[in-house]
């Protein structure tokens, strides 16, 4: 199903591409120099197309760039928040380690082997999981 998605917007941009650089082949000079419009000390010819897609494909990278940077706010502090998480795992591993060495063996319940609290894998008698 995604195939034929990715096929049904692609084709068609594809098509509206083709067409639109057949319409738009004839050549354009591009001057950056603001200062000799005569006689441009900076610029390029290209087809009027390949200017176009060379712009919007700028513009795409741009948009990406400041999105990237605005977002490293949430970024860093998802990195806070994992280092935070595995630092507590750490602890309460620790912990419950220091638990189970301080419970005297005859108030430790015996547990067959492959079965949980909750029975086989930590499910209840509807297989839901706790």
């Amino acid at each position: 199903m995604r195939k034929f998605l990715t096929a049904l917007i692609v084709i068609p941009l594809g098509l509206i591409l083709v067409t639109f650089a057949v319409a738009n082949r004839h050549d354009v000079t591009v001057s950056f120099d603001p200062f000799l419009a005569n006689d441009p000390a900076l610029s390029r010819t290209m087809p009027l197309f390949l200017l176009l897609i060379l712009v919007a494909a700028l513009g795409v990278i741009a948009g990406g760039c400041a999105a990237w940077f605005g977002q490293r706010r949430w970024r860093r502090a998802a990195r806070r928040h994992e280092a935070d998480a595995r630092a507590a795992r750490v602890e309460l591993a620790g912990l419950q380690a220091r638990a189970a060495a301080a419970k005297p063996e005859s108030q430790r319940l015996p547990v067959p082997s492959g079965m949980g609290l909750y029975g086989p894998a930590g499910r209840d008698k509807q297989r839901a999981t706790l």
